[in-house]
Protein backbone atom coordinates (compact mmCIF):
# COMPACT_ATOMS: atom_id res chain seq x y z
CA UNK A 1 0.00 0.00 0.00
CA UNK A 2 1.57 3.34 -1.04
CA UNK A 3 2.12 6.24 1.32
CA UNK A 4 1.08 8.67 -1.43
CA UNK A 5 -1.68 7.62 -3.81
CA UNK A 6 -2.51 10.58 -6.04
CA UNK A 7 -1.41 14.16 -6.58
CA UNK A 8 -3.79 16.88 -7.75
CA UNK A 9 -3.77 20.65 -7.60
CA UNK A 10 -6.34 23.39 -7.36
CA UNK A 11 -6.51 26.34 -9.73
CA UNK A 12 -4.27 29.13 -8.39
CA UNK A 13 -5.23 32.78 -8.15
CA UNK A 14 -3.11 33.58 -11.20
CA UNK A 15 -3.17 30.58 -13.58
CA UNK A 16 -0.87 32.41 -16.00
CA UNK A 17 1.96 32.78 -13.49
CA UNK A 18 4.90 30.40 -13.49
CA UNK A 19 4.89 27.44 -12.90
CA UNK A 20 1.14 27.21 -13.52
CA UNK A 21 1.72 28.16 -17.14
CA UNK A 22 3.45 24.81 -17.72
CA UNK A 23 1.15 22.28 -19.46
CA UNK A 24 2.34 19.50 -17.14
CA UNK A 25 1.50 21.50 -14.03
CA UNK A 26 -1.95 22.35 -15.40
CA UNK A 27 -2.47 18.65 -16.13
CA UNK A 28 -2.08 17.87 -12.43
CA UNK A 29 -5.60 19.20 -12.03
CA UNK A 30 -6.81 15.92 -13.50
CA UNK A 31 -4.84 13.96 -10.90
CA UNK A 32 -1.65 11.92 -11.10
CA UNK A 33 -1.80 8.34 -9.83
CA UNK A 34 1.40 7.19 -8.15
CA UNK A 35 2.79 3.67 -8.27
CA UNK A 36 2.95 2.05 -4.83
CA UNK A 37 6.70 1.46 -5.32
CA UNK A 38 8.33 3.55 -8.07
CA UNK A 39 7.06 6.45 -10.18
CA UNK A 40 9.26 8.21 -12.75
CA UNK A 41 8.79 11.76 -14.04
CA UNK A 42 10.58 12.25 -17.35
CA UNK A 43 10.71 14.91 -20.04
CA UNK A 44 12.87 17.56 -21.65
CA UNK A 45 14.58 20.31 -19.66
CA UNK A 46 11.97 22.87 -18.70
CA UNK A 47 9.08 20.42 -18.93
CA UNK A 48 8.29 20.81 -15.23
CA UNK A 49 9.37 17.46 -13.78
CA UNK A 50 11.67 18.99 -11.15
CA UNK A 51 9.06 21.67 -10.43
CA UNK A 52 6.44 19.01 -9.74
CA UNK A 53 8.82 16.94 -7.63
CA UNK A 54 9.89 19.95 -5.58
CA UNK A 55 6.25 20.89 -5.06
CA UNK A 56 5.48 17.43 -3.70
CA UNK A 57 8.55 17.54 -1.46
CA UNK A 58 7.62 20.99 -0.15
CA UNK A 59 4.02 19.94 0.47
CA UNK A 60 5.22 16.89 2.40
CA UNK A 61 7.52 19.06 4.50
CA UNK A 62 10.95 18.01 3.27
CA UNK A 63 13.86 20.43 3.44
CA UNK A 64 14.24 22.06 0.04
CA UNK A 65 18.04 21.84 0.30
CA UNK A 66 17.92 17.99 0.37
CA UNK A 67 17.40 15.84 3.42
CA UNK A 68 14.50 14.82 5.60
CA UNK A 69 11.65 16.72 7.21
CA UNK A 70 13.90 18.47 9.72
CA UNK A 71 15.62 21.38 8.04
CA UNK A 72 18.75 22.96 9.50
CA UNK A 73 17.99 26.54 10.65
CA UNK A 74 21.28 27.77 9.19
CA UNK A 75 20.30 26.86 5.66
CA UNK A 76 18.13 29.11 3.53
CA UNK A 77 14.73 27.52 3.09
CA UNK A 78 12.10 28.50 0.56
CA UNK A 79 8.58 27.59 -0.40
CA UNK A 80 7.60 26.57 -3.88
CA UNK A 81 4.74 28.35 -5.61
CA UNK A 82 3.18 25.01 -6.48
CA UNK A 83 3.00 23.43 -3.02
CA UNK A 84 0.10 25.52 -1.61
CA UNK A 85 -2.14 24.40 -4.48
CA UNK A 86 -1.25 20.69 -4.27
CA UNK A 87 -3.51 18.12 -2.71
CA UNK A 88 -1.97 14.77 -1.73
CA UNK A 89 -4.10 11.67 -1.31
CA UNK A 90 -2.56 9.32 1.27
CA UNK A 91 -3.32 5.76 2.22
CA UNK A 92 -5.23 5.82 5.52
CA UNK A 93 -3.55 4.63 8.67
CA UNK A 94 0.05 4.39 7.41
CA UNK A 95 2.92 6.84 7.46
CA UNK A 96 6.54 6.44 6.33
CA UNK A 97 9.13 5.73 9.02
CA UNK A 98 11.90 7.27 6.92
CA UNK A 99 12.16 9.79 4.12
CA UNK A 100 14.52 11.89 2.05
CA UNK A 101 14.37 14.50 -0.68
CA UNK A 102 17.49 14.50 -2.85
CA UNK A 103 17.94 17.67 -4.86
CA UNK A 104 21.11 17.29 -6.93
CA UNK A 105 21.78 21.00 -7.39
CA UNK A 106 21.77 21.74 -3.64
CA UNK A 107 23.42 18.52 -2.44
CA UNK A 108 26.64 20.44 -1.72
CA UNK A 109 24.77 22.59 0.81
CA UNK A 110 23.32 19.47 2.39
CA UNK A 111 26.81 17.95 2.73
CA UNK A 112 27.97 21.13 4.45
CA UNK A 113 25.02 20.90 6.84
CA UNK A 114 26.05 17.35 7.75
CA UNK A 115 29.57 18.57 8.57
CA UNK A 116 28.12 21.28 10.84
CA UNK A 117 25.95 18.74 12.65
CA UNK A 118 28.96 16.46 13.11
CA UNK A 119 30.81 19.24 14.96
CA UNK A 120 28.03 19.42 17.55
CA UNK A 121 28.38 16.70 20.24
CA UNK A 122 24.59 16.57 20.56
CA UNK A 123 24.07 15.67 16.90
CA UNK A 124 27.32 13.94 15.90
CA UNK A 125 26.99 10.30 14.87
CA UNK A 126 30.33 9.58 13.24
CA UNK A 127 28.82 10.09 9.79
CA UNK A 128 27.21 6.68 10.34
CA UNK A 129 24.43 7.38 7.85
CA UNK A 130 26.81 8.54 5.11
CA UNK A 131 29.51 5.90 4.83
CA UNK A 132 31.52 6.82 7.92
CA UNK A 133 33.10 10.05 6.64
CA UNK A 134 32.22 13.52 5.46
CA UNK A 135 30.38 13.70 2.16
CA UNK A 136 32.83 16.44 1.19
CA UNK A 137 35.68 13.94 1.58
CA UNK A 138 34.11 11.70 -1.03
CA UNK A 139 33.76 12.27 -4.74
CA UNK A 140 30.42 13.59 -5.92
CA UNK A 141 29.40 10.13 -7.11
CA UNK A 142 30.65 8.44 -3.94
CA UNK A 143 28.71 10.92 -1.81
CA UNK A 144 25.50 10.22 -3.73
CA UNK A 145 25.99 6.48 -3.53
CA UNK A 146 26.92 6.61 0.18
CA UNK A 147 23.66 8.41 0.84
CA UNK A 148 21.64 5.84 -1.09
CA UNK A 149 23.37 2.85 0.52
CA UNK A 150 23.67 4.07 4.11
CA UNK A 151 21.10 6.81 4.77
CA UNK A 152 18.00 5.32 3.11
CA UNK A 153 16.03 2.75 5.08
CA UNK A 154 12.88 0.67 4.73
CA UNK A 155 9.30 1.95 5.09
CA UNK A 156 10.46 5.24 3.59
CA UNK A 157 9.24 7.88 1.16
CA UNK A 158 12.04 9.02 -1.14
CA UNK A 159 11.79 11.87 -3.66
CA UNK A 160 14.85 12.06 -5.91
CA UNK A 161 15.68 14.71 -8.49
CA UNK A 162 18.07 13.26 -11.11
CA UNK A 163 19.88 10.76 -8.87
CA UNK A 164 21.97 9.73 -11.90
CA UNK A 165 23.64 13.17 -12.00
CA UNK A 166 26.90 11.91 -10.46
CA UNK A 167 26.64 8.18 -11.10
CA UNK A 168 28.40 6.14 -13.77
CA UNK A 169 26.30 3.54 -15.61
CA UNK A 170 27.67 0.83 -13.30
CA UNK A 171 26.78 2.88 -10.22
CA UNK A 172 23.32 3.49 -11.60
CA UNK A 173 22.85 -0.27 -11.62
CA UNK A 174 24.06 -0.36 -7.99
CA UNK A 175 21.48 2.30 -7.22
CA UNK A 176 18.76 0.18 -8.88
CA UNK A 177 19.65 -2.79 -6.68
CA UNK A 178 19.42 -0.62 -3.56
CA UNK A 179 16.14 0.88 -4.70
CA UNK A 180 14.73 -2.59 -5.35
CA UNK A 181 15.71 -3.75 -1.85
CA UNK A 182 14.01 -0.72 -0.32
CA UNK A 183 10.91 -1.12 -2.49
CA UNK A 184 10.58 -4.69 -1.24
CA UNK A 185 10.86 -3.26 2.28
CA UNK A 186 7.72 -1.13 1.78
CA UNK A 187 9.40 2.05 0.52
CA UNK A 188 7.99 4.34 -2.16
CA UNK A 189 10.00 6.38 -4.68
CA UNK A 190 9.11 9.32 -6.91
CA UNK A 191 12.03 10.11 -9.21
CA UNK A 192 12.66 12.79 -11.83
CA UNK A 193 15.25 11.39 -14.22
CA UNK A 194 16.80 11.48 -17.69
CA UNK A 195 18.44 8.07 -17.32
CA UNK A 196 17.01 5.20 -19.41
CA UNK A 197 18.99 2.83 -17.16
CA UNK A 198 17.19 3.97 -14.04
CA UNK A 199 13.76 4.21 -15.66
CA UNK A 200 14.15 0.59 -16.81
CA UNK A 201 13.12 -0.52 -13.32
CA UNK A 202 10.34 -3.09 -13.92
CA UNK A 203 6.65 -2.30 -13.44
CA UNK A 204 7.26 1.33 -12.51
CA UNK A 205 4.98 4.09 -13.79
CA UNK A 206 6.72 6.39 -16.28
CA UNK A 207 5.05 9.76 -16.81
CA UNK A 208 6.25 12.05 -19.60
CA UNK A 209 5.80 15.73 -18.88
CA UNK A 210 5.76 18.01 -21.90
CA UNK A 211 3.83 20.45 -24.10
CA UNK A 212 0.90 18.04 -24.23
CA UNK A 213 0.65 17.81 -20.45
CA UNK A 214 1.30 14.44 -18.82
CA UNK A 215 1.01 11.03 -20.40
CA UNK A 216 2.07 7.58 -19.24
CA UNK A 217 4.54 5.63 -21.38
CA UNK A 218 6.41 2.37 -21.46
CA UNK A 219 10.22 2.50 -21.33
CA UNK A 220 10.71 1.83 -25.04
CA UNK A 221 8.31 4.63 -25.94
CA UNK A 222 10.39 7.30 -24.22
CA UNK A 223 12.71 9.59 -26.17
CA UNK A 224 15.43 8.77 -23.64
CA UNK A 225 15.38 5.10 -24.58
CA UNK A 226 14.95 5.60 -28.32
CA UNK A 227 17.69 8.21 -28.69
CA UNK A 228 20.14 6.27 -26.54
CA UNK A 229 19.43 3.05 -28.42
CA UNK A 230 19.82 4.75 -31.80
CA UNK A 231 23.21 6.17 -30.85
CA UNK A 232 24.50 2.95 -29.31
CA UNK A 233 23.25 0.76 -32.16
CA UNK A 234 24.95 2.88 -34.81
CA UNK A 235 27.14 5.59 -33.27
CA UNK A 236 29.12 6.38 -36.44
CA UNK A 237 26.08 6.64 -38.71
CA UNK A 238 24.05 8.60 -36.16
CA UNK A 239 26.77 11.14 -35.47
CA UNK A 240 27.71 11.42 -39.13
CA UNK A 241 24.13 12.34 -39.95
CA UNK A 242 23.80 14.64 -36.94
CA UNK A 243 27.02 16.54 -37.61
CA UNK A 244 26.31 16.73 -41.33
CA UNK A 245 22.92 18.29 -40.59
CA UNK A 246 24.65 20.73 -38.24
CA UNK A 247 27.15 21.78 -40.94
CA UNK A 248 24.29 22.35 -43.40
CA UNK A 249 22.62 24.65 -40.87
CA UNK A 250 25.84 26.67 -40.65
Amino acid sequence: MPFLRTITHETPEDPGAHPFDLPAVRALGDGLELHPKVTFLVGENGSGKSTVLEGIADKWGFSMQSGNRVGHPGLRQYETALAPTLRISRSPGIRPMDGFFLRAESFYNFATEMDELEEDPWTANGYFSYGGRSLHEQSHGEAFLSTFLNRFDGHGLFLLDEPEAALSPARQLTFLVRMHDLAKDFSQFIIATHSPIIMAYPEAYIYRLGPGGIDRLELRETDHYQITKRVLDAPERTLEQLLADDEEDD
